[in-house]
């Protein structure tokens, strides 16, 4: 029997039985780019993750409104509350209008995304979109004494929070008195009535690009309540999975609590979902250490410490390897046995929707190319049905404990062992009986592309394959080897390789 889908709530700290509002509909948040710059490999692997949780919650039964925001205004350099806006601030170096510079770095996200097969989500609302609606909720938390205005700034007020009865500092673990005693800021500097205080509206400076507008004077919305606002409006006043990197959980996903309980009197978010950071041989990845490189970089191979190009599927094949709460180390070996690995299962999935459930007694006394049997009336192999089931019920366990794709790949592997005796004819489908090779075929499938989004990355058309082919087999029976082994030579440029096998030739992706 299927274990139910566990989860861990960085809130509980501990991994939760998922039980959804109002099942079977599931509400999603995940905290999108800021498109000041190209997208970096950190933020695909948050993406990944969320990517997989949408499908894996669409493939058992879920219908998921997945919201995933687009920053392009109000997030500061230094993520704080001072500097310059990141994308005010690249528009000023390219000389470009502010929204010139979120329209390129939005394209190369969707771009981006595209080519590593994430699926689109239901709805991308971007900041500068709900300026309204920010507008309304720094008038609400004024009204109900959470926030103020200080010199054209409005500021949420954490001391008059947590006298209510909250707890800023729930989520991330930190204990206020520790962070006022971190905070640098000097008594009577700041026009904040607690250093902690964060802006939820900030006065422009006249040299400010992006400015609008408010009650308060000329100025922008807060980072933090943006995605208060776009997660509220779009998933209601509480919903069920807010999903972000581990770096945002303090300031940024702790503001949103913090103005999600003020404006509406409750938690906003039932199940808080971070993944985990990226290493580059075995160090935090940074530009200042110059192992920083972008997916572009990653799939052509341009950069330093890259030995080769990976595609993207070897990249998200990569990735997937590793649970999402674990530390991830891109190293040139890992991502080879990657491309490996990722090669195999894909020439598993390319082999068995080759394969079809013919019954040995009629395969027997077939005239069907490429299907043959030893011997009349193949009895059920028990054991190897089993545990093809073994390894479906491995993989739907493995995802319910807390999505581990590092352990699901494992028993896509062991169904691999299954289709590549099928293919070899080493093993007659009959062995498994019809249900037992369609639940192989079926679940192979499902697992690869609709779960784990797993593709094939074709290098050639299958049209000009399927001649070159032909051409081999009469070139083979001819006897003109020479030409059998330019056939071979051009496969191989290809990464590709001829399987030429007794029963059936065919090609298959080099591994």
């Amino acid at each position: 029997m299927t274990q139910p889908l566990k989860i861990y709530n960085s809130l509980a700290r501990q991994k939760e039985l998922f039980q959804p509002l109002s099942p079977p509909h599931v509400g999603l948040y995940v905290c999108g780019p800021t498109v000041y710059n190209y997208v970096h490999l950190g933020n695909l692997r948050t993406f990944l993750t969320f990517d997989i949780l949408y499908r894996y919650l669409t493939h058992i039964g879920y219908k998921v409104r997945y919201v995933r925001n687009i920053t392009d205004v109000g997030h500061l350099v230094g993520d704080g509350d001072e500097g310059e806006d990141k994308i005010g601030r690249m528009a000023k170096l390219e000389k470009l209008e502010p929204m010139e510079i979120v329209q390129r770095y939005t394209n190369d996200f969707h771009q981006v995304l595209e080519q590593l097969n994430f699926r689109t989500p239901s709805i991308e609302p971007t900041a500068t979109g709900h300026l309204i609606e920010q507008i309304e909720a720094v008038k609400d938390l004024i009204d109900k004494g959470l926030a103020y205005e200080s010199n054209g700034s409005v500021y949420f007020d954490i001391n008059r929070y947590n006298s209510a009865g909250n707890n800023y500092g729930k989520l991330s673990g930190r204990v206020l008195e520790d962070l006022l005693t971190e905070t640098r800021e000097l008594e009577g500097t700041s026009e904040k009535r607690n250093p902690l205080d964060f802006a939820i509206w900030k006065k422009a400076a006249p040299e400010h690009i992006m400015q609008w507008e408010s009650p308060w004077g000329k100025g922008f919305p807060g980072w933090h309540l943006e995605c208060t606002c776009m997660s509220t409006k779009y998933l209601g006043k509480q919903f069920d999975i807010h999903g972000g990197g581990m770096d945002l959980k303090f300031p940024h996903h702790e503001c949103e609590i913090a103005q999600g309980t003020g404006l509406n009197g409750t938690d906003p978010v039932r199940y808080w979902m971070h993944s985990n950071m990226l290493t580059v041989n075995g160090q935090k990845m940074s530009k200042s250490l110059g192992n920083s490189f972008l997916p572009v970089e990653l799939f052509a191979g341009n950069h330093p410490l890259l030995d080769q190009a990976y595609s993207p599927m070897t990249s998200r094949f990569f990735m997937l390897q590793s649970q999402y709460r674990s530390t991830l180390d891109f190293s040139n070996d890992a991502l080879k046995g990657a491309q490996k690995a990722y090669k195999r299962i894909i020439n598993g999935l390319k082999a068995i929707k080759s394969l079809t459930y013919i019954p040995a007694e009629v395969a027997d006394s077939s005239n069907i190319p490429g299907l043959k049997v030893s011997t009349p009336g193949v009895k059920i192999d028990e054991k190897k049905v089993e545990d093809i089931q073994k390894s479906v019920q491995g993989f739907y366990d493995a995802m319910n404990d807390d999505l581990n794709t590092a352990v699901a790949i494992a028993q896509l592997f062991n169904m691999l062992k299954y289709i590549n005796m099928l293919y070899l004819n080493q093993l007659n489908p009959a062995a498994l009986g019809e249900e037992g090779f369609a639940l192989l075929k079926e679940k192979y499938v499902l697992f690869t592309e609709e779960v784990l989004g797993l593709k094939e990355e074709k290098t050639e058309n299958d049209a000009v394959l399927s001649g070159m082919l032909d051409l081999y087999r009469e070139y083979k029976s001819a006897q003109q080897y020479d030409k059998v082994d330019r056939i071979r030579s051009y496969f191989k440029a290809q990464n590709l390789v001829i399987r030429d096998m007794k029963h059936r030739i065919d090609w298959a992706y080099e591994e």
